[in-house]
């Protein structure tokens, strides 16, 4: 796979390191209050505001009411015979550190969300994990193409299994881009934790190391997938299997940069 330089990033990421500021240990940092909703006041907004407003671009009526972002992460519930809801403990896990390490507002529970679904553009975060085939309808390309572009993110993890189904679903969406590798100089690695060696190995799957594979619409990255790392199994609760402590703080950290990059690169028309 070719990678994608991501040169035009530059002064995105200026603006987004303006916003976050350490706290305590490597990079434990916490996003300024002020500068950092104003990002997001300005994008969380806009794929709701631009779905829900009318051919005038003024939203009214109940769409107006829905033009309310969610500040929380979605789990995609798909169909193809995939377990989308696997890794029940991951999500909420994740929410407690953006909470807790972050001034983010986020919810304490995980949104589920179908592709057809209106409130699909009431979040700014769609995960999908899990260990099996995924497959989507034509008006479901369409949607989550849209919804994409719209300045919408999606996190795909490969829970082992779901590889084969994803990359022919994701060719669907984008049959004129391809997944490519996401530079290590990229800001998802280091956003708000420095992770200069990129994806943690939670698990061992085929003994690969880990990869994260992005589509990018112009400089923004849309697409994020996690492969050969399994992060969501790293969000879990401790003990649920017999991983270190460290290796859940580190997937943590990555969850928190994956958030936090969503939110704020976020167009703002």
């Amino acid at each position: 796979m070719r990678q994608h330089r991501g040169g035009g990033q530059a002064g995105g990421a200026g603006r987004v390191a303006a916003a976050v500021g350490c706290v305590a240990g490597r990079r434990l940092a916490s996003v300024a209050l002020g500068a950092t909703l104003v990002a997001v006041a300005l994008g969380a907004v806009a794929l709701s505001a631009a779905r829900a407003a009318g051919a005038d671009g003024v939203a009214t009526g109940a769409e107006s009411r829905r033009a309310v972002p969610r500040m929380t992460v979605a789990r995609l519930q798909y169909d193809g015979g995939g377990d989308w809801y696997a890794n029940p403990s991951s999500l909420p896990n994740l929410l407690e550190a953006i909470a807790r390490r972050t001034t983010l507002p986020v919810e304490a529970e995980e949104a589920r969300v179908r592709l057809t679904d209106e409130r699909l553009w009431d979040y700014p975060f769609i995960h999908v994990t899990g260990h099996g085939n995924i497959a989507f309808s034509d008006a479901e390309i369409a949607r989550l193409r849209d919804y994409l572009t719209r300045g919408g993110f999606l996190h795909v993890d490969d829970n082992y299994g779901l590889d084969p189904s994803f990359r022919r679903e994701i060719a669907r969406v984008f049959p004129d881009r391809q997944l490519v590798d996401v530079p290590l100089s990229h800001p998802i690695y280091h956003l708000v934790y420095d992770l200069p060696r990129g994806l943690p190995k939670v698990h061992e799957h085929d003994g690969k190391p880990p990869r994260g594979y992005g589509i990018f619409l112009g400089d923004r990255l849309a697409v994020f997938y996690s492969h050969e790392s399994d992060l969501g199994n790293g969000w879990e609760d401790v003990g649920t299997y017999a991983d270190p402590p460290a290796l859940h703080e580190q997937a943590l950290r990555m969850g928190v940069n994956l958030f936090v990059y969503a939110v704020t690169s976020r167009p703002a028309t």
